[in-house]
């Protein structure tokens, strides 16, 4: 039977597992933040924010109207943002500065569509303010004189187009004097055309003239309603909204750069955190958990619970393995700390009922150290001391980290326990660990996961795994050939399906049996040979032999034969049909 997770595609995202990383790595992105909030808090005292002054100005335009979008204010702050406005404020205050560089310092913002905000910001206050009121006071007299120069532009076309018509009407009058001056040889339709069109210019000379005034005197509207309307002042400033507000930026961007950093770890890292994912990946179930060693204030209160829940692992492991002799090892993948412990855990509770040791493989012995500091009474052996006593039980606590020696693990157990932390290896150490254990022909019992994720709802047991789970050991083979059997009932199991496979793939072969060849008849056997009489004497034993009489043969007479249509055939063609089956019978 195989699991759901062998049966189903991998997805190629799986959004669970990104969660679960990204959350397992709080520490990354929560650290992440708080220096983004630190650095900000740092730059707001470092480089304070230099004086800021501020000035409000309203601007009038002359084709101003109600369904403005903001485009005339946007020109405005675009008119502010060059250099005629920079190099004539910058003349008022008598200063030496590039415009290039003072337009750096300063900024325009359309608050409405009549009112526009002027920011400066300078070495010093006094400078700022002089600064904006220098800005507001170009930006008027160039927008006033613009104005102006359109409206001169406008009534200077309008005079020019006044003239354009006095000179036609001058044409006219002259038309209609010439022909006036005919007398009764005068045109009177001529005339009359002549005459409206002189009534025609001099209606438009008279529009012209009041347009030409009209534009002369320019917008007045637009030169008294530009204005400044709130004068040049200093912004106070506010250092604890400074920083704060940069605090607040500086963790956001920090919070979101950490949890970026964590999600693209836990996708190309690909170290598997679920239950469900490491009891594939080493294909044995998972049949405790515990949490790892808490840090900070929270080991205080937490200390007791995480030893009664090592004891309570490590009781489950003592009822299964006082039933069996062979030696019983723990193997570390990411907590050797956690595996030393329960180690002698586990070692403790065998002594209780006959001898026990823990035969300590760790690379920096951290079984004979936590003895030491625990004070424990089990006695801790290393590789290199004597092997067990027959009535002891040892139990071997080594690593199956990068760089372990595999050909030795066989000398901590016949049989393991793995003590995996959740997210420590990568798939690929995973499968590497699964696949060195069944060369060397080391069951594995299960998997202790260390700190998994307390949300994690997946299931960690593989329900094809019954023979080496312990829910299946007590009804599997004795211990003592269990050991040396589980790799020809892996075998065994393996050509089971496979021939399963088979049998459903293609039809069962048909046996047939084989052909003899055919050879001539066996000879008759042949009577024994009757003995000559001697001579002299008569034998009379064939005279005292029955007679056998034969019926006489009758001559067979041949009978017309009939074809398919019922015609009585040849007597030649007759015998020539009778031939083959005398031939028949003589034969």
């Amino acid at each position: 039977m195989t699991t759901t997770s062998e049966t189903q595609a991998a997805p190629l995202l799986d959004l669970q597992r990104l969660f679960v990383a990204i959350r397992r790595r709080k520490r990354l992105w929560l650290a992440t933040g708080l220096l983004g909030l630190i650095a900000g808090a740092l730059v707001a005292i470092v480089l304070p924010t230099p004086p800021t002054a501020v000035t409000k100005v309203i601007v009038v335009h002359q084709d101003d109207s109600p369904t403005d979008s903001g485009t005339l204010m946007r020109t405005d702050v675009a008119v502010l943002s060059t250099t005629q406005i920079a190099e004539g404020a910058l003349k008022k205050i008598n200063s030496t500065e590039s415009p290039e560089e003072f337009m750096k310092n300063y900024a325009g913002l359309g608050l409405t569509n009549n009112v526009m905000q002027i920011t400066v910001k300078a070495k010093t206050t006094e400078e700022a303010v002089a600064q904006a009121k220098a800005l507001a006071d170009t930006f008027i007299a160039d927008h006033v004189q613009r104005s102006q120069a359109a409206a001169a532009a406008q009534s200077k076309a309008i005079l020019d187009q006044r003239k354009n018509a006095q000179d036609e009407l001058a044409t006219v009058d002259q038309q209609i004097a010439d022909e006036t001056g005919k007398g009764r040889n005068a045109n009177a339709s001529t005339l009359e055309g002549m005459y409206g069109r002189r009534a025609a210019l001099a209606s438009q000379i008279s529009d012209f003239d009041s347009r030409a005034q009209q534009a002369g005197i320019g917008s007045p509207q637009v030169a008294a309603g530009t204005q400044v309307v709130d004068a040049a002042r200093a912004l106070p400033k506010a250092f604890l909204k400074t920083t704060a507000t940069n605090g607040g930026i500086g963790f956001a961007l920090g919070l979101a750069l950490g949890i970026a950093i964590a999600a693209i770890g836990a996708v190309s890292r690909d170290r598997p955190v679920l239950r469900r994912e490491i009891s594939t990946h080493l294909g044995a179930s998972v049949l405790a958990q515990l949490p790892s060693k808490r840090r900070g204030p929270a080991r205080l209160w937490r200390r007791s619970r995480a030893v009664t829940e090592r004891r309570r692992v490590a009781t489950t492991l003592v009822r299964a393995i006082k039933k069996d002799k062979p030696a019983v090892s723990l193997l570390e993948l990411g907590a050797p700390k956690l595996a030393a412990a329960l180690a002698l855990d586990i070692a403790g509770e065998l002594a209780a009922d006959g001898k026990a040791s823990v035969l300590d493989d760790l690379p920096n012995e951290d079984v004979r150290k936590l003895a030491g500091e625990t004070n424990s009474e089990v006695t801790v052996v290393g590789a290199g001391d004597p092997d067990a006593e027959p009535d002891e039980r040892r139990v071997g606590v080594g690593t199956v980290s990068p760089g372990t020696a595999w050909t030795d693990l066989e000398h901590l157990g016949q049989e393991t326990v793995l003590v995996v932390k959740a997210g420590h290896a990568n798939t690929l150490w995973l499968h590497t660990v699964a696949r060195q254990l069944a060369d060397q022909q080391i069951p594995i019992i299960g998997v202790v996961l260390v700190d998994p994720d307390p949300r994690d709802k997946s299931d960690g047991t593989l329900w094809d795994g019954l023979h080496t789970a312990l829910r299946g050991r007590a009804k599997t083979a004795p211990a003592e050939h269990r050991a040396s059997v589980v790799g020809h009932d892996r075998i065994d199991e393996l050509a089971a399906r496979i021939a399963e496979r088979v049998a459903v793939a293609e039809p069962p072969t048909r046996r047939i049996a084989p052909v003899r060849p055919v050879g001539p008849p066996p000879a008759p056997a042949k009577p024994p040979a009757t003995p000559l009489p001697e001579p002299g004497k008569v034998s009379v034993d064939h005279l005292d032999a029955p007679t056998k009489k034969f019926a006489p043969v009758k001559p067979k007479r041949p009978t017309p034969f009939k074809r398919d249509h019922g015609e009585p055939t040849h007597k030649g063609e007759l015998n020539a049909e009778l031939e083959p089956e005398k031939s028949a019978e003589v034969s």
